[in-house]
């Protein structure tokens, strides 16, 4: 079959990128390192690798004193300083925003308090008071980020709202990256926050080695996100792993059982309830192992029903009450082994409660790369040394 124009120029734009992989996250390389690592012959690889030195998304590191006889190899390294992106999880009780170069090392990452029942435009003005103070500290400016990504509670739907459901009050109306857009040039996403914590936890969480994964995020809220032959799936309408609106699978009243465990003192908030009962069931308390066997029992219907229809290798459980994982993930085995036919690993996540903004870092990461070449996304000039 004939080669047309257009695909050579895409082989081309694909083999640069494959370059820019085999240049990130790792030390200065030669081009016979480059080539080895990105499947290329050494002189394909030499031409791409000069013109992304043109292009400021790679630099020549300089050779050092050496007793080696002759002219060492030059080698190349990616500039990650190039650009950044942010990484936003507009949660219910937090505003979280980070801020990456481009080989996904956070910068600058800010956390603060969110009240529970703040309007939308008091929540989005929360927001731009982070976003601030994360540009400041790092001495830029809003056109020195090159992608943005949003996490926010309820399914997204195409236009970056969450239309369907979400708690917090008013959101419905919201538009984020609307909001967002008035001061970045920069493309802006919205997406769920559990789907963006599967991305984070296969990324660099529990689930690396994985390709099919059901993230449970447990807490106050319980939700799932979705990761299946490597792919985040977000369904037709964004509503995908939506199972706990199912009023049978339980979700919605399981968090009850911890809440309602005797016990509790009077002046513990629903988090400091939660906290409570797993103190007192590592500390041997029978009332608070019996609240953590409800919760476990009505948790395991909706993750049982995800793992019938997906047969995925993992289920990593999430979300705020992850920390207490010790103390959840074996009654909660117990309990799915009742109904599945096959039981997948059963992990803590490493990541805790910021698996939704590093997602959101790793997707705006991803924005960056499909704009990298095909769009002739230009870096700045390296800085003279």
């Amino acid at each position: 079959m004939a080669t047309t124009g257009t695909d050579m120029s895409r082989m081309r734009e694909m083999n640069q990128l494959s370059i820019v992989w085999a240049l990130r996250g790792h030390p200065p390389s030669t081009v016979t390192e480059l080539a080895r690592r990105a499947g290329l012959s050494r002189p394909a690889v030499d031409v791409l690798v000069q013109a992304l030195v043109a292009d400021g998304w790679a630099e020549v590191e300089e050779p050092g004193a050496s007793s080696v006889v002759g002219r060492p190899a030059r080698r190349f390294r990616f500039r990650a300083t190039a650009g950044h992106v942010l990484g936003i999880d507009i949660g219910v009780h937090k505003i979280l925003v980070m801020l990456s170069d481009l080989e996904g090392s956070l910068v600058r990452t800010v956390r603060r308090p969110a009240d529970p029942q703040a309007a939308p435009e008091a929540r989005l003005a929360a927001v731009d008071g982070v976003i601030d103070e994360v540009l400041r500290d790092a001495g830029m400016t809003p056109g020195d980020i090159w992608a943005v990504t949003v996490g926010v509670t309820g399914p997204v739907d195409a236009t970056g709202r969450t239309t369907l459901s979400t708690p917090l009050p008013g959101w419905h109306a919201a538009d984020p990256a609307a909001h967002l857009a008035a001061r970045f040039s920069c493309p802006i996403q919205v997406e769920n926050d559990c789907k963006l914590a599967a991305v984070a936890e296969r990324w660099n969480g529990a689930a690396q080695d994985a390709d099919d994964i059901v993230f449970l995020l447990a807490g106050l809220r319980t939700g799932a996100g979705l990761i299946l032959d490597g792919t985040l799936r977000r369904g037709h309408g964004g509503a995908a792993g939506e199972i706990g609106a199912l009023k049978a699978v339980r979700w919605l009243t399981a968090p009850g059982h911890l809440e309602s465990c005797p016990g509790i003192p009077a002046t513990a908030a629903p988090g400091e309830a939660a906290a409570w009962v797993f103190q007192a069931a590592r500390d041997g308390d029978r009332g608070a192992k019996a609240a953590i066997r409800r919760y476990t029992r009505d948790l395991a219907v909706g993750v049982a029903a995800l793992v019938l229809a997906l047969d995925p290798q993992v289920v990593v459980y999430g979300g705020g009450f992850s920390r207490s994982a010790d103390v959840i993930l074996d009654p909660l085995r117990r309990e799915l082994a009742k109904h599945c036919l096959r039981l997948p690993e059963l992990r803590a996540s490493t990541l805790g409660d910021e698996s939704v903004a590093l997602g959101a870092v790793r997707l705006a990461l991803d924005e960056v790369d499909s704009r990298l070449l095909s769009d002739g996304l230009a870096a700045p000039a390296a800085p003279r040394r």
